[in-house]
């Protein structure tokens, strides 16, 4: 039997500060902080029931509220206090190389505290943390970003999750220090292969998926492969509805612009033309406007976020890679694909978010899963926009670290 639950938000007030530690085995350099970096204090209070659950299966709802009492003493705990943002320098440095069809894949490893040591090194070897565990130890997580973004994107959700998961993130082929190749045909369905083969060949276990935008319609394709045996769960944040807009016919205001879309991709077919748009677009002040509209705290949209934005844009190959995936098909719909899944899956929406708005065909599509498929469950996260993981990674961890201490062991 389905329940609807609302689950109100405990109202917070607390000072967030710079801190650095020193962290076991990596050595690597955290800092504690407020999301503004120049000394703002935040106040998180909330004047609403946030977030909203839909749907929940009464048997998953009691292992899920076992599951928050024991995780709300330990890692949300830890985590509401302060925020762990690891550096971005941290991760470029600590990051590895995998060589995928010809083409260099840039990822990052960090070894869960209760999982072992950490296993981050600049080498060419692909040890994994995680080979010598046994099936009833918890799954490793994958980190797999939107567009225009890589694994920095996840600087403020790596250090909460490493407390007890081996984390690992990506940049997909076309973004962050990963290869873009000139001339290249992105689609959805290249970028869910790469998971796949990731899983394979570095992970080598059942691993949890955890996807942005793209990078969670990249996870729900991976996922829907009827052949693939290492995907052990979804949880996706604001789920795209295609590679671009275009795939979302049926959204009035898709209708409305879609004649604009599509002469806006004959501009980009021209390439003194996309040059100029592109060379605007990456300009610092239009990234920081555009991250202001599509993030609900504005207090989030740091220098160091436009930086994780604009800096791969310098890249060769990233004109090329604009292009294809704002010209090219929107690829399969998670509309097709989600029936297709009964591994546990989390939803969680920001409900300010302009690209994929919770009343859009997508929002509302993912809104009525619950209700159909006991294995999902799905959080509304008020006054958070496209990227919840860096815009409130607070109300993020909050649903995240309990649904993923509920899951039950992979056998």
């Amino acid at each position: 039997m389905d329940v609807a639950v609302n689950v109100p938000a405990t109202a917070t007030s607390h000072h967030l500060h710079h801190r650095e530690s020193s962290r076991k085995a990596s050595g690597e350099r955290l800092v504690r902080l407020h999301h503004h970096r120049h000394g703002t204090n935040i106040r998180h209070s909330f004047h609403k029931s946030n977030p909203i659950i839909f749907g929940i299966n009464t048997d998953a709802s009691s292992a899920f509220n076992s599951a928050t009492s024991s995780v709300s003493a330990v890692s949300i705990g830890r985590s509401s206090s302060t925020l762990e943002l690891l550096e971005v320098r941290e991760i470029r440095e600590r990051s590895s190389k995998w060589q995928w069809k010809g083409h260099t894949i840039n990822y990052f490893i960090h070894a869960g505290e209760d999982e072992g040591p950490d296993n981050n090194s600049n080498s060419s070897s692909h040890s994994t943390p995680n080979s010598n565990f046994t099936s009833n130890s918890r799954p490793p997580l994958l980190l797999v970003h939107g567009f225009g973004a890589s694994i920095a994107h996840w600087r403020r959700n790596i250090m909460i999750l490493a407390q007890s998961y081996t984390v690992y993130a990506i940049d997909l082929l076309g973004f962050g220090a990963s290869d873009k190749p000139l001339d290249f045909e992105y689609t959805m369905e290249v970028w869910a292969q790469l998971i796949l083969d990731f899983l394979d060949e570095i992970v080598q276990r059942p691993t949890v998926l955890i996807g942005n935008s793209v990078g969670s319609l990249a996870c729900v394709i991976a996922a829907s492969e009827p052949t693939q045996s290492l995907v052990r769960g979804l949880v996706l944040l604001n789920c795209a509805g295609g590679m671009n807009n275009k795939a979302i016919v049926d959204d009035w205001r898709i209708k409305v612009l879609l004649p604009l879309l599509w002469f806006f991709d004959f501009l980009l077919k021209q390439r003194g033309i996309a040059s100029l748009i592109f060379d605007r677009v990456k300009q610092r002040d239009n990234l920081r406007n555009i991250l202001f509209s599509v993030y609900g705290n504005k207090e989030s949209v740091d220098e160091d976020l436009i930086e994780i934005i604009r800096e791969p844009t310098n890249d060769e190959g990233a004109l090329d890679a604009f292009v294809s995936i704002v010209t090219g098909p929107p690829g399969p719909n998670p509309v097709q694909l989600m029936p297709r899944i009964s591994l546990p899956v989390l939803v969680l929406w920001g409900d300010q978010d302009p690209f994929t708005p919770l009343d859009g065909p997508v929002g509302k599509y993912f809104s009525s899963l619950p209700r159909q498929q006991q294995n999902i469950r799905i959080f509304v996260l008020e006054g958070v926009g496209h990227c919840p993981h860096d815009d409130r990674p607070d109300l993020v961890h909050e649903k995240l670290l309990p649904w993923l201490a509920a899951l039950q062991p992979f056998t």
